[in-house]
């Protein structure tokens, strides 16, 4: 190596920003919250009026800092700033971290959202007294950071970085595909383009014998206009459900000895040794968090806390999960203290239910565009896996990548 590493608390190589927006001849501003950012991602980039902002938006934003909240650290909500930010205002219950001479920004922002570092912080929260985890910078200053060269430094945010723009590549032709499957579900199922195409003497643009398989007319029924033929059903006629399961024991990484994604409302939270389902489900949450619908391929763990839906049928399953999607669980809330989702519930939901004909050709669509899908989930979690067991033996000098012939360019700009 060109120098060795050294071990610098983080109050050294970084300092905390208390930089305040100014709001001087500014109507309308994005605000961000601490529930607004995840994984290095803004989850949204509105613009909201200035008068009506809370109390708490009063921090400004430079390129490459980093933002980090107080509010429980674990939960993986920070991102590092890679673009001019004249607009946004942040969260006092945000960290705006920034990076001295001696760091790359890049590079501090890999150690924060490091595991090692998340959890020491986590620990720190929760050993706090107040009503809910959280740290302050000064909290956390004491941080020991390995801290080699710069040239080092470097070839360290170039290598992961391949990475992440690899996962990030992934997850939008991801979102492309899921997009495709989602216009024809709405053009068939939810807008009827076929046969209201087909009612007007209309072309419907689609192969001659798929065509055929619509009607030409609508009839009346409980959820309004459907096509002549179809009827309305409930989730029950699709699917059983079940409820998920407590394991006997659970790990938070992932090992040889326990793979399997524990799964919860939220997604997964946890390993097991074994697997409760091996064929396709559909699972959403029954406690404490409801409305997200995932479906899942893969071995998994259901939760206590979840609803397992499984299609009767496989030509049933991308249709089940897109009408699941529709649902408005919020409405279907009998819960007191916490939310609650009952079977009952769930399987009296009314659902189009089109003619089999069409569900079959539907599947043979949707399958396609699901199994890329799945395909590139498998090559992300492989190389997140690497990503993240990799990178604390890179930031510890464990691995050197100038002598494996590795990660030689500067950060991409």
């Amino acid at each position: 190596m060109e120098s060795k590493w050294v071990s610098i608390p983080l109050g050294e190589i970084a300092e905390n920003i208390s930089r305040p927006f100014d709001f001087d001849g500014k109507d309308q501003v994005i605000f961000i919250n601490t529930g607004d950012v995840l994984e290095g991602h803004f989850l949204h980039r509105n613009y909201s009026e200035v008068h009506g902002l809370p109390g708490q938006a009063k921090k400004a934003l430079e390129f490459k800092d980093i933002l980090y909240s107080e509010i429980r650290p674990g939960n993986k909500r920070y991102a590092f700033i890679d673009f001019e930010p004249k607009d946004y205002v942040v969260s006092t219950k945000f960290m705006v971290v920034k990076a001295k001479e001696r760091v790359l920004p890049e590079y501090l922002y890999l150690v924060l959202t490091d595991k090692q570092c998340e959890n020491e912080f986590k620990m720190i929260a929760e050993s706090r007294s107040g009503t809910f985890p959280q740290i302050t910078f000064d909290a956390v200053s004491y941080y020991p950071v390995a801290v080699p060269s710069l040239a080092e430094q470097k070839r360290i945010v170039s290598f992961v970085g391949a990475i992440d723009r690899k996962l990030n590549l992934l997850k939008q032709i991801n979102e492309t595909l899921e997009a495709m499957a989602r216009a024809i579900f709405k053009s068939w199922f939810v807008d009827f383009d076929p046969v209201r195409a087909k009612s007007e003497g209309r072309d419907t643009g689609l192969p001659s014998d798929i065509a055929a398989l619509f009607p030409d007319s609508f009839v009346d029924s409980e959820l309004g206009k459907i096509p002549k033929g179809w009827s309305i059903g409930v989730v029950d006629d699709f699917a059983d459900l079940l409820s998920g399961k407590r394991p006997d024991i659970r790990y938070n990484e992932i090992s040889v000895e326990a793979s399997v994604p524990l799964w919860g409302g939220n997604g997964p939270m946890a390993f097991v040794p074994e697997a409760l389902f091996n064929d396709p489900i559909l699972l959403t949450g029954r406690v404490g968090t409801l409305g997200s619908v995932f479906r899942i391929t893969m071995p998994c763990w259901p939760s206590d806390n979840t609803l397992v839906v499984k299609a009767r049928t496989p030509h049933a399953y991308e249709y089940l999960f897109l009408q699941l999607k529709r649902i408005d669980f919020a409405a279907l809330n009998r819960g007191s203290t916490q939310p609650l989702l009952t079977q009952t519930d769930l399987n009296a939901q009314p659902i189009l239910q089109p003619a089999a004909s069409v569900l079959e050709s539907f599947h043979a669509f949707a399958m396609i565009f699901y199994a890329k899908i799945d395909e590139a989930e498998r090559a992300s979690s492989t190389l997140a896996i690497i990503r993240d067991s990799l990178l604390p033996k890179l930031m510890s000098g464990e691995i050197d990548l100038q002598a494996a012939g590795l990660g030689r360019k500067g950060p991409a700009k």
